[in-house]
Order: C-alpha cells, then sequence, then structure tokens
C-alpha cells in the first residue's frame, strides 16, 4: 500500500526542516523523491553543490545528485509538496501551487489557523481532514494545504489527548524548554545561548495557547469549533540541539489516580497506530517510570523521533497532575508530522497521485 511509489517533492529542500524532510523520505516505503524545490539562489544545481548539509546522518549519496528545481508553479513533477518554507513564503507561494493543483502539506505556520485549513496531528483529529473538501469549493482549488502544528504545540497535546479521552481536560499551564534547533540553521547565535536560557519573543507563546484548541476541537457543518480548554504558557530557548522539553500542569473535568493517569498514556493507541503507517510511532506515548527521565539527549529518538514522551507523574498542589514531556522537534514536530498525515490521506484514499 501503494502499488507504486508516489512521487513527492520539497519546499525548501537547502534549509534545516528541508534537510530533515529529505531525509525521512530518502529511502520511504510509500513516497519517492522527485523535486527537490528551492530559491533561484540553489535552482540548477546539484542538491549536494547547493546545500550546507547540517544533520548528523549522511546525506544520501543518490539525493546529492539530484538537481534542484526553482520552488515554483510549472516543470514540478510531484503532485505531493511538503513544505519547508519560511512563513512569510509559504504565505504567497503555498496558495500558488494549490491553485495550480499540488497538495501542500506544510509545516510553516502561515495558513495553520485559517478556518478551512486543516490543523492536523494524525492521531487527534484526522476528521479535520475533511475541510480539505471545505477549502477547495471555496477557493476553487484543485489542490489543497493541510499544515501540521507547531512543534512544541504537536507534542504537548501528544500528552494531553489521552488525558482529554480518559477525563476531559479543562486548563493547563506548560512551561517549555526548546532545543535550538527549533530556530533553524544558523538560528540563535552561540554567545546569545550558550550559558544563557531565552525567553520567546516573536509569538510562540500564542501558538502553544491556540493551535492545540483547534487541533483537539469538534469539526461540525464545515467548520472547526475550539475545545473549551484554557492553556498558559511560557516558552523559552536553552542550549539543547534537538528536543523539546514541556513542563505541565493540568486541571481535569473527572477525578483521576496516578495510576488512572498512566493507564491513560500506556493505553493510548489511535488510527495511525491500527493502520501501521509507516511513521507511526507505536507507543505514541512512551512512559517513563524513572524520576530523572526523560532527557532530551538520551530520550528524543524514542519511536524514531516520533513519539511523546512522558515521566516524573505526580501530583500538582495547584491543579490536579503535573509531569515532564519531551518530543523530537524536527521530527514529530516538523518534517514527520506532515509526512504522517500524507501517509494517511493516501492509505485513506483521500488523494491519489
Amino acid at each position: 500500500m501503494p502499488h507504486h511509489p508516489i512521487p513527492v517533492g520539497v519546499l525548501g529542500a537547502t534549509g534545516a526542516v528541508g534537510q530533515r524532510f529529505i531525509a525521512l523520505l530518502a529511502h520511504h516505503p510509500w513516497f519517492r523523491l522527485t523535486d527537490l524545490l528551492a530559491s533561484e539562489r540553489s535552482a540548477g544545481k546539484r542538491y549536494g553543490e547547493a546545500v550546507n548539509w547540517v544533520l548528523d546522518t549522511p546525506l544520501p549519496p543518490h539525493i546529492a545528485e539530484m538537481p534542484v528545481k526553482l520552488g515554483q508553479p510549472g516543470g514540478i513533477t510531484a503532485q505531493i509538496l511538503f513544505s519547508a518554507l519560511p512563513t512569510d513564503e509559504a504565505a504567497e507561494l503555498e496558495p500558488q501551487l494549490a491553485a495550480a493543483g499540488h497538495y501542500i502539506f506544510s509545516n510553516a505556520s502561515a495558513h495553520r489557523m485559517e478556518p478551512d485549513v486543516p490543523l492536523v496531528v494524525t492521531e487527534i483529529n484526522p476528521d479535520h481532514l475533511e475541510l480539505v473538501r471545505v477549502q477547495q469549493a471555496r477557493r476553487g482549488w484543485e489542490g489543497f494545504i493541510v499544515c501540521n502544528a507547531n512543534c512544541t504545540a504537536t507534542h504537548l497535546v501528544g500528552a494531553l489527548h489521552p488525558l482529554h479521552l480518559a477525563f476531559g481536560v479543562e486548563r493547563v499551564f506548560v512551561a517549555t524548554l526548546q532545543a535550538a534547533s527549533g530556530a533553524g540553521y544558523p538560528g540563535v547565535p552561540s554567545l546569545d545561548l550558550i550559558d544563557n536560557i531565552l525567553p520567546h519573543s516573536y509569538g510562540e507563546e500564542e501558538k502553544v495557547q491556540t493551535e492545540p484548541l483547534k487541533i483537539m476541537g469538534t469539526l461540525s457543518d464545515g467548520a472547526v469549533r475550539p475545545a473549551p480548554l484554557q492553556i498558559s504558557a511560557h516558552c523559552h530557548r536553552v542550549p539543547v540541539i534537538d528536543g523539546h522539553y514541556e513542563a505541565v500542569s493540568v486541571a481535569l473535568r473527572s477525578p483521576a489516580t496516578r495510576e488512572d493517569v498512566l493507564t491513560a498514556f500506556r493505553c493510548y493507541r489511535r488510527l495511525p497506530q491500527e493502520l501501521g503507517l509507516p511513521s507511526a510511532p507505536d507507543p505514541a506515548v512512551v512512559v517513563m517510570e524513572a524520576t530523572n527521565r526523560p532527557q532530551p539527549r538520551l530520550d528524543r529518538m524514542a519511536g524514531n523521533g516520533m513519539a511523546t514522551v512522558v515521566g516524573r507523574i505526580r501530583p500538582c498542589n495547584l491543579f490536579d497532575w503535573r509531569f515532564s514531556l519531551l518530543g523530537h522537534n524536527t521530527i514529530r514536530g516538523a518534517a514527520g508530522g506532515s509526512i504522517l498525515n500524507a501517509e494517511f490521506m493516501v492509505h485513506q484514499g483521500l488523494i491519489t497521485a
């Protein structure tokens, strides 16, 4: 499933998230990379010449020899495109490509909160993909845009959703310690981040407070009704390469013991796991009992970087329960989240390409 590899492309292929897309797609069982798309500065070069490869895994030799194409409508082979574009470029280019018939799976924030754009974490709200038909009808597009969430919000909802299903979540307090790679490459200057912690100053807290409400909301009559929960977020950048860490306190609608909370996490298994999608982590939530875990260096690659890791589950003096969570920000929180959304749509026959 499918019978033949499906051609796919990557927009913003030379950037840090674009590289992560390429690493995950280079040997994907369902998808075949045909289009590496970038700006005029890189177009026409071999990918190995155009890119400053920053991942700790080697650049696959067959990818290095591929030509870089201009990321504009016309001349693109693949119908499915994974977007690692910066926000301002995504705001302009993604709608043009969707209008031209391409299926855009975007990691950018430009369109996430638009009413007819699905904002999807595949375990939680795959039913929101029905918005694609609303989007196409309203905009007259052959293609579409589907977004994955902010990297921090992705792992936050990954831990909240099991609790919400079991007990209902009413209020959330979260303080985040976010990895340097979340700022791209070269990202934050080293003399700003070494021996330091940087409070976020450019809208991160707003994303963490609002995106989960859409993701965990209810789809009705072609629109999403936001989930009735309140989130207070305090976001910080720390000198860690990969892996966002979050300290979370939750107020639940129904009482729960610690064993109840553990069971909710451990029994959480959703459609991507049941369908055996190639990128789906199983389990989606990894529970750690050790009092000094999770830790980014030890645990960020849980589920090949696609799982959310929770630990330090204990009573909260202000709300009901508190815990720590960790997730890989550029795998599940970025490229891997988009790829899993595309896998689901292919499996369900929602797209063919």
